[in-house]
């Protein structure tokens, strides 16, 4: 289980420093679509923390029903 949350945050944040350094780069071009993106990026700056914590509540959760039986 410690691997598999060591592996969780290590994608985490492979993600988010991929996802501000192509806003960063989006910011630069200047595309019609830049606000758009930037949305997009502050919505992924908030479910990708969010859905790695619910994985890991269900690693959690696993691991307990393995521990049961």
């Amino acid at each position: 289980m410690k691997k598999a949350k060591q592996v969780l945050a290590i994608v985490g944040i492979i993600l988010l420093v991929a996802l501000y350094v192509s806003t960063l780069i989006f910011a630069i071009f200047d595309n019609p679509k830049t606000f758009t993106l930037l949305g997009a990026s502050v919505a992924a700056t908030i479910v990708i923390p969010v859905m790695l914590w619910v994985m890991g509540v269900f690693l959690r959760i696993a691991k307990k029903d393995d521990n049961e039986k």
